[in-house]
C-alpha cells in the first residue's frame, strides 16, 4: 500500500517471548516532522503493538484497542486472550472498512500458558499469524534480514538483535525511517509475562 508517512517495523516471536521494534522518524514527503515518533506500545503487561501509517490513526487504535481490553477485563472479570485481542481489533478494523484507518498493525504477546503470539494485520483487519513480520514503507527492505537471519529456537537477545538489524537495514534505505529504534520484549518469567521496553538513539544522518 502507499504509505501517508514513512514507518518500519518489525515483530518476531520465539519460545514463550516476542519482540516488537520500530524507528521513530514522522515525516509528510520530504519534510521530517518529528524525530520521536512513538509506534511501538505496551497495551497491557502481556500484549503490544507496533503499527505503520498516518500517525493520527496509529493513537486512535492504541487507544481503541486499550479501552476495548480494559473493558473486557472489567466486565468480565478476566483477562482477553491474545488471540482474542487480535481477532477484536481485526474486526474493529473491518468495521471501518468505508473509511480506513492509513495503518497497519503488528499485534505480539504472550498468553497465560506462556505461548507466543504474532499477528500481522492490514488495514482493513485482514488477520495473519506469523513467526516474525515487517510493516510499513520500508518492509521490503526489512523482512529480507529477517528471513536471513531468522531460525527456530532464537533467544530473546538473538530475536532482539535481529529486530534491530531489520530496522536499522530500513533506516539506511528508506528516507521515511530514521531517528532511533523503540523495542518492546514480552516474555513469559517465573509464570507471568513479563513487558520490557528500550530505546536505541540513533544520531548518524540518512
Amino acid at each position: 500500500m502507499s504509505y501517508p508517512m514513512g514507518a518500519t517495523a518489525v515483530g518476531i516471536r520465539g519460545e514463550g517471548f516476542v519482540v516488537l521494534a520500530a524507528e521513530r522518524r514522522l515525516s509528510y514527503g520530504g519534510f521530517v516532522v518529528s524525530r520521536s515518533g512513538k509506534k511501538v506500545y505496551k497495551i497491557t503487561d502481556y500484549l503490544g503493538i507496533a503499527l505503520a501509517g498516518l500517525f493520527a490513526d496509529i493513537q486512535a487504535i492504541v487507544k481503541i484497542l486499550r479501552a476495548e481490553l480494559e473493558y473486557h477485563a472489567l466486565s468480565a472479570g478476566r483477562r482477553l486472550s491474545v488471540r482474542g485481542a487480535a481477532k477484536l481489533l481485526a474486526t474493529i478494523l473491518y468495521s471501518y472498512k468505508y473509511f480506513p484507518f492509513f495503518s497497519e498493525v503488528l499485534v505480539g504477546g504472550v498468553e497465560a500458558d506462556g505461548t507466543s503470539r504474532l499477528y500481522v494485520m492490514d488495514p482493513l483487519g485482514s488477520l495473519i499469524e506469523d513467526d516474525y513480520a515487517a510493516i510499513g514503507s520500508g518492509a521490503s527492505i526489512a523482512i529480507g534480514v529477517l528471513e536471513t537471519g531468522y531460525r527456530s529456537g532464537l533467544t530473546v537477545e538473538e530475536a532482539k538483535k535481529l529486530a534491530v538489524a531489520a530496522v536499522r537495514a530500513a533506516i539506511e534505505r528508506d528516507t521515511g525511517s530514521g531517528d532511533g529504534i523503540d523495542i518492546l520484549v514480552i516474555r513469559f518469567a517465573d509464570g507471568k509475562p513479563v513487558a520490557e521496553e528500550e530505546s536505541i538513539t540513533l544520531r548518524a544522518a540518512v
